[in-house]
């Protein structure tokens, strides 16, 4: 099994984890997060992509991110 290097830095995500009330967080912990919302993103920036090119833009704007997340 490939490991894919995660794109977003762990410490802000644990952050994320603590400034929702958590006293300590496991770097596993973390590290599943950073799956999940590396995952969603991409999901996400995906179909904004496809909403600029289709109005015929190669800008992504936040209009599209807006919309992709309806």
């Amino acid at each position: 099994m490939v490991m894919k290097m995660a794109q977003l830095p762990i410490a802000p995500v644990t952050r994320l984890v603590r400034n929702a009330g958590a006293e300590r967080v496991s770097e596993e912990a973390s590290a599943a997060l950073v799956e999940i919302l590396e995952a969603e993103g991409e999901t996400i920036a995906k179909k904004a992509v496809s909403l600029a090119k289709h109005a015929g833009r190669k800008t992504v704007k936040k209009e599209d991110i807006d919309e992709a997340m309806q």
